[in-house]
């Protein structure tokens, strides 16, 4: 049997692609599906099933244009009330593809249409070889409950204690795991770094499994949870009717610099993807700056919206295709378009450019001490409350969609987060909103500790 993990790092999610016999079988698609293709003709089998384990909240799934380019099935979760042709399972449904057969497990909890697929390769062995567990479990951690517009966080909860503890803790120890996602999705709270594990390593290790009680199961985890960005519901509505495919998405029309500088005016958003560096050094005053290395998809989705109509502002056309590729991949489809010639067709027009001052720890560390500056961190709660700077003001970029703090717009702002790019959103998005006086810790919070400076431990209260 082949079967290979497609990472997405962006995203922090794992798609998933097993074949037997000429027969392959892909899970959780990723928005741009040639990479399924291309993998499919290099091993020589045709793609005739597609399984989604859910529907999808973070991102936008292509499982409509693998279907309509494969001719394959699309199996899914009968709950899940979707409306293009599909398979509706559930439990005890199986499917053969050669010599692998998977079978459906219904594990309700973090959606209440969630499926587990368990994998069995009878080239090798009758017993399962795997378990394909979607945003049930994760490693180190469990799928979200909240993300239901019908069942609440507490219901859900209760449902995913009894789907982990009645179907996949029924597995036994040397069963891989390989769930959707990895550390850095919202679609849980504190995943691992590795990408898979096994149920017996899951049993030992993960928080969520040691915990006996249902009732102390459902209290944990529904406590402190990151905050839902609002796309989320909006993409398991695009994934519930299939999203259209990438091909039928229009050029992006060149937008000459004074044409920007009208449409800022009218408050329309330019978005800059150029490194954090780039960005702080000269940029379109008013640009929010989402840099392609990091998680930009997901940051985009949660600060502007899918309804957002950015203008990007890029290096190099290479650089407007990615970014309009991964805007994509969340659901920001219409794109007004791109900075004709970039920040240097700005300058060339005559138009001022804006900075963003940045500053060590060491810097922060004496303003603060001579109390030149106020520091405000925007790092999630879990990780102001494993340890942050004395007196800091506590405002997660995650809230930044409904509002900026409630600070001086003209005091001194130092802003970090854990090493630097969260802040420069942040950044960028408070000279937007008018903060005059805003500088970005290079480093950030990392910095601070690498350098030995006091941390404090404590409940936050935001600002």
């Amino acid at each position: 049997m082949y079967f290979e993990q497609f990472y997405l790092g962006c995203l922090a999610h794992a798609s998933y692609m097993l074949a037997s016999e000429g027969e392959a079988v892909v899970v959780d698609p990723q928005r741009d599906v040639d990479i399924y293709l291309k993998a499919a003709a290099e091993h020589g089998v045709k793609i005739r099933h597609i399984f989604e384990t859910h529907l999808h909240a973070d991102f936008v799934s292509g499982h409509l244009e693998l279907a309509s380019r494969t001719g394959a099935k699309i199996y899914i979760g009968a709950r899940a009330g979707a409306t293009f042709e599909h398979v509706a399972v559930s439990d005890g449904f199986e499917l053969r593809a050669g010599k692998a057969l998977i079978k459906v497990l219904e594990t309700p909890g973090h959606t209440p249409e969630s499926i587990c697929l368990v994998i069995m390769d009878e080239e090798k062995s009758p017993n399962p070889w795997a378990v394909l567990t979607g945003d049930t479990l994760f490693l180190g951690d469990v799928g979200r409950p909240d993300l239901s517009k019908t069942h609440s966080s507490t219901r859900l909860a209760g449902l995913l204690y009894d789907s982990l503890h009645t179907k996949l803790l029924k597995l036994a120890d040397d069963v891989l795991v390989y769930p959707a996602h990895g550390a850095g999705s919202l679609c849980g709270r504190n995943m691992r770094a590795e990408r898979s594990s096994t149920i017996g390593t899951e049993r030992l290790t993960n928080y969520a499994l040691q915990i006996k009680s249902r009732e102390e199961f459902v209290r944990q985890v529904t406590s402190n949870l990151p905050a839902r960005p609002e796309y989320f519901l909006q993409d398991a509505e695009i994934n519930r009717g299939g999203a259209a495919p990438l091909s039928e998405l229009p050029e992006l029309p060149p937008i000459s610099a004074r044409e920007l500088k009208s449409l800022l005016d009218e408050g329309v958003i330019a978005l800059d993807v150029r490194p954090c560096e780039q960005f702080a050094a000269a940029h379109v005053p008013g640009a929010v700056n989402i840099a392609l290395s990091g998680q930009f998809a997901s940051w985009a989705g949660t600060v502007l919206g899918l309804s957002a109509r950015p203008v990007l502002i890029a290096e190099s056309p290479e650089q407007v295709s990615e970014a309009r590729l991964r805007l994509a991949r969340v659901g920001i489809e219409d794109a007004r378009g791109f900075l004709e010639g970039g920040i240097e067709g700005w300058k060339q027009a005559g138009l001022a450019l804006a900075e963003t001052p940045q500053m060590t720890v060491q810097d922060l560390n004496e303003k603060l001490r001579t109390r030149q500056s106020r520091v405000l961190d925007v790092r999630r709660e879990p990780e102001w409350q494993a340890g942050h700077i004395e007196d800091a003001a506590w405002w997660p970029l995650d809230n930044f969609k409904v509002s900026p703090p409630e600070i001086d717009r003209d005091a001194p702002i130092a802003v970090h987060c854990k090493s630097g790019y969260r802040s420069m959103i942040a950044c960028s998005l408070l000279q937007r909103a008018g903060f005059r006086n805003v500088t970005n810790v290079v480093g950030g919070f990392d910095a601070w500790q690498q350098a030995k400076l006091p941390v404090e431990v404590e409940r936050p209260v935001a600002v």
